[in-house]
């Protein structure tokens, strides 16, 4: 289709723009942001984008065509700038500014100082307090098999917490201590004090490589050996071996003293990626990949300003020095933000390595770089390009005026007419934006078409609330859709219609996706749309209304297992305990409500004058009655599903 150019709509009069640096922000006619930037000079930054269309990049003309405000912020320097950006592309999350992923899922190695006793674990949580961390390592096989060397090496606790208080208040060591898996006070072969010593020493040997502790139990290996006591002997040499293992598996790269993070990159004109390793010590302590959704023409400078800078979001501190393989336009500004996030622990230099060992270093990291980037194209590269032509095809079958950037899709679901809920579930640019998904009660409704009218009336309410209140988008439930979905056909269809005309949407597409022939009907059309069968949209769309119907299903399981967990609470003898493992052993409530008299008296718990109490309890409840109240029910959704 050919681009209909809107940008004279918010384009500012000459000279209105101000030279001085800044950060801009494109939006659409909703509110949303689309595209955060920045500029030294936002006159002839801004000036770019106004350029002929056909000169512009294809994600920037997509941008541009979904564009109907441009704002802009002034600052003082270009270190403001650039955490004025990074600061709002966090908060807003534009759907054209880069896109991080692959970052939230790597553990850690910590240590829990905080604990009277504290304990070496793996985990993914950075917000233990008191814990001291290291990594983050790709592979979780080969940070269990450094755990169980590091274990070996500096015998400490590895009981849970429960346990070792268990442990030390009754004076009887745990299985593990008793066997001498566990080197914890509680085992009383070692105090509190002695053991802290231990923690401290392995803590000293993950975050420097401290030789020390080897070379203290190579001597105590050879006193003991000369004194013949060879059991000692034997133990400690175990250790030894174990130490030295953990450090051959973190070679040292660099000298003892250094501590620096290597950043390599990779990209072309759709994606990117980035490694990092961490060095601590000289060795490598942790290293992790990123993969960029890059949506529009950033310069590699400037994507790699916004890859740094995201590495130490959170509570991460950056190191002294970082390596990148190229410097970035607004280097200098970029180490006086970092900077700001090491108070009083001096200045952070982003350099390009030239010789020797970091030029290696920094070569390695831009081949696994590289190879990530070969491994995402490989896996997703059909995706991408099929989620484009999904929403183009989209936008052409259902005559909009621009590509369904987001989409919402509601389904409903109930058993033989009772417990009715629905869901709302939303797709951005084509994938699941599972955190604005919503759950519907619906408490009395007549039939399937009634329900819909009822979640329509309720989203097309708060979102006329929200506009009515002035609220930008949030980018989790106030954005509105530039289509919506229902499960269901032609009476399913003209229920939402008529929901949206009473609350006086008229700029959300709507449409419904009937199951039988995957027909697609449009509101006051009396013959549906055909999409072949090899379609992208069509698979889009089935994608979307499969998410709603399993998000409606699990909403609706979980209703039934509370209201009947809820009955059986009724029941004298049944606790809570027992409620729960009767659940777990039949899987499901359809199984429970099924089960003979002899079943239940062989479930956990249960002899026969329970089960005889539950089989009367439940016989009088929801299938008789059920069959009364459903007069509609949904095909897809009225099964009684495994639980």
């Amino acid at each position: 289709m050919q681009e209909i150019d809107r940008r004279s709509e918010f384009r500012p009069a000459q000279g209105e723009i101000p030279t001085s640096p800044g950060v801009y922000r494109f939006s659409d006619r909703h509110g949303r942001v689309l595209y955060i930037g920045k500029a030294k000079n936002l006159r002839a930054r801004l000036a770019n984008y106004f350029q002929p269309l056909h000169s512009l990049m294809p994600r920037t003309r997509r941008m541009l065509a979904l564009a109907a405000k441009l704002d802009w912020t002034v600052v003082a320097t270009d270190t403001e700038s650039l955490v004025l950006e990074h600061t709002w592309i966090t908060e807003f999350k534009p759907p054209f500014n880069v896109q991080f992923k692959d970052d939230k899922t790597y553990p850690y190695l910590a240590v829990t100082l905080r604990d009277e006793a504290p304990r070496l674990i793996i985990t993914r949580n950075e917000r233990i307090r008191g814990a001291r961390y290291f990594g983050p390592y790709p592979k979780v096989w080969a940070l269990r098999e450094t755990t169980a060397l590091l274990q070996r090496a500096f015998p400490i606790r590895t009981c849970n917490e429960a346990d070792y208080q268990r442990a030390m208040r009754s004076g009887k060591p745990c299985l593990a201590g008793q066997i001498g898996r566990c080197h914890g006070p509680c085992s009383r072969l070692i105090t509190v004090e002695e053991h802290r010593a231990r923690v401290q020493e392995l803590v000293a040997f993950l975050g420097g490589g401290d030789t020390g502790h080897l070379r203290s139990l190579q001597r105590a290996m050879r006193d003991a050996a000369a004194e013949q006591r060879y059991e000692d002997a034997a133990r400690l040499r175990d250790q030894v071996q174990a130490v030295e293992h953990v450090m051959e598996k973190n070679a040292v790269v660099l000298g003892l003293d250094v501590n620096l993070d290597v950043f390599g990159l990779r990209a072309d004109e759709l994606a990117a990626a980035a490694h990092q390793f961490i060095i601590r010590g000289g060795r490598i302590r942790g290293e992790r990949s990123w993969i960029v959704d890059v949506e529009l023409d950033d310069s590699p400078g400037t994507l790699l300003e916004q890859v740094v800078q995201s590495a130490y979001e959170g509570e991460r501190e950056p190191p002294p020095e970082i390596l990148v393989p190229l410097l970035p336009e607004n280097a200098g500004a970029l180490e006086e933000a970092l900077s700001a996030r090491r108070p009083r622990r001096g200045r952070v230099r982003v350099r390009v390595p030239e010789r020797g060992e970091k030029v290696q270093l920094m070569d390695r990291a831009v081949l696994n770089a590289g190879e990530h980037l070969v491994r995402h194209k490989l896996k997703r590269a059909a995706d991408l390009t099929a989620r484009t032509d999904a929403l183009a095809e989209l936008q052409q079958a259902l005559g909009m005026a621009e590509a369904p950037l987001r989409i919402e899709c509601i389904d409903v679901s109930h058993l033989q007419g009772t417990g009715v809920v629905a869901s709302l579930v939303v797709f951005e640019d084509g994938l699941p934006a599972k955190g604005a998904y919503r759950k519907y009660r619906i408490e009395e409704t007549s039939d399937d078409t009634d329900s819909i009218h009822q979640v329509v009336s309720r989203r097309a309410a708060q979102l006329n609330a929200a506009r009515e209140a002035g609220e930008p988008p949030s980018g989790v439930y106030r954005d509105r859709p530039q289509l919506l979905v229902v499960d269901g056909g032609e009476p399913q269809v003209r229920a939402a219609a008529r929901a949206l005309a009473e609350a006086g949407i008229d700029d959300v597409a709507l449409c419904g996706i009937a199951k039988r022939l995957e027909e697609i009907w449009l509101p006051d059309d009396p013959y549906p749309v055909i999409l072949p069968r090899t379609s992208e949209a069509l698979f889009l769309v089935q994608r979307i209304r499969d998410e709603a119907h399993r998000f409606a299903i699990t909403f609706q399981r979980q209703r039934r297992s509370t209201a009947i967990a809820s009955r059986l609470s009724e029941i004298p003898g049944l606790g809570p305990k027992r409620v729960q493992a009767l659940l777990k052993h039949f899987g499901s409530v359809a199984r429970l409500r099924a089960a003979s008299h002899a079943e239940l008296s062989a479930a956990p718990g249960l002899g026969p004058k329970l089960a005889e109490q539950v089989m009367d309890h439940l016989g009088d409840s929801a299938p008789a009655a059920a069959a009364k109240l459903g007069a509609a029910q949904h095909a897809s959704t009225s099964e009684e599903d495994p639980a």
